[in-house]
C-alpha cells in the first residue's frame, strides 16, 4: 500500500487577477500561501511518511511544496520537472478572462479551457511571456517548448512524466506532487480513467491536498480531499 498525494499551488495573483497564467513565472497571494499553510497541517495530520517530492518548473507551484515541507518538518530535495508544468495558454497568456469573454464570448473561452484538444492561437516568441524568453527554462531543448497547448498536449507530456519517473515508485513509497490544475487534472484523468467528457467538467481546488490510496499493484482503495469544507467532485469515485 502506498499514498499519492496531489496538491494545486495556493492561489496565485494571477488567479487572483483572473488572468491566463500558464508558463509564466508568477507568486503566491497571502491567501495562496495561508491554502498551502492549511495543506501542510492537513497532510501532517495524516502522519504519512513522503518518500518522493515532485514538483513542476514554476515558482507558484515550488513556493507551495516549500511551506507545505517546512510544516512537515522535512528537508528532502524535490525533483522539479518541466512536464508537470502548467498548460501552456499560447497567446490568451497574461490576459483577463474576464474582459476576453467579454470580447469573443463566453463560450469561446469555456472551449479554450475546457476542450480536450482545442488550443489557443501559438504565443509570439518574441513575448516576454513565452518560456524561452523566461530565464527557468534556458536549459531545456527550444523543440520542445510549446508555443500553445490543448489540454491533450498537457495530458500527454504529464502522463509520460508520470509513467517514466514517478509511478513504479508508488508501488512501495509514498509521493507528493505539487503542481497545477491542468497537469493534475490531466494525472487524474489517467488515474480514474476519465474519458474526454468527463475530464472537461474536473475541478481541481487550490491548496487542498488530494490523496490517493494505492495497493501494490497501483489500483486506486480509495481516495479524499483533506480540506472537505473545499471539496470538489471526484467525477469517478
Amino acid at each position: 500500500m502506498s499514498f499519492l498525494i496531489l496538491v494545486r499551488h495556493g492561489q496565485s495573483v494571477w488567479n487572483l487577477e483572473k488572468r491566463f497564467t500558464g508558463w509564466v513565472d508568477i507568486g503566491l497571494t497571502q491567501k495562496g500561501e495561508a491554502e498551502a499553510e492549511k495543506a501542510g497541517l492537513l497532510i501532517k495530520e495524516k502522519k504519512i511518511d513522503i518518500d518522493y517530492y515532485y514538483s513542476s518548473f514554476q515558482l507558484r507551484a515550488n513556493n507551495t511544496l516549500n511551506i507545505i515541507q517546512t510544516i512537515l518538518d522535512d528537508k528532502k530535495i524535490f525533483t522539479r520537472a518541466w512536464q508537470l508544468n502548467e498548460r501552456h495558454y499560447g497567446a490568451l497568456t497574461g490576459l483577463n478572462k474576464v474582459e476576453m469573454s467579454k470580447k469573443i464570448g463566453e463560450d469561446k473561452i469555456y472551449e479554450f479551457r475546457r476542450s480536450w484538444d482545442i488550443k489557443p492561437e501559438a504565443l509570439d516568441r518574441k513575448s516576454p511571456y513565452h518560456p524561452i524568453n523566461i530565464d527557468i527554462y534556458k536549459d531545456i531543448p527550444k523543440e520542445v517548448i510549446p508555443d500553445t497547448e490543448s489540454l491533450k498536449d498537457t495530458y500527454e507530456r504529464v502522463t509520460k512524466y508520470f509513467e517514466e519517473e514517478i509511478k513504479n515508485k508508488l508501488r512501495d513509497k509514498n509521493v507528493l506532487i505539487s503542481a497545477h490544475g491542468n497537469s493534475i487534472r490531466a494525472l487524474c484523468k489517467k488515474l480514474f480513467n476519465l474519458d474526454n467528457n468527463q475530464i472537461s467538467s474536473l475541478e481541481i481546488p487550490t491548496g487542498n491536498p488530494l490523496i490517493i490510496e494505492l495497493s501494490t499493484n497501483l489500483k486506486i482503495i480509495k481516495c479524499e480531499y483533506l480540506d472537505r469544507e473545499r471539496a470538489k467532485n471526484l467525477v469517478v469515485f
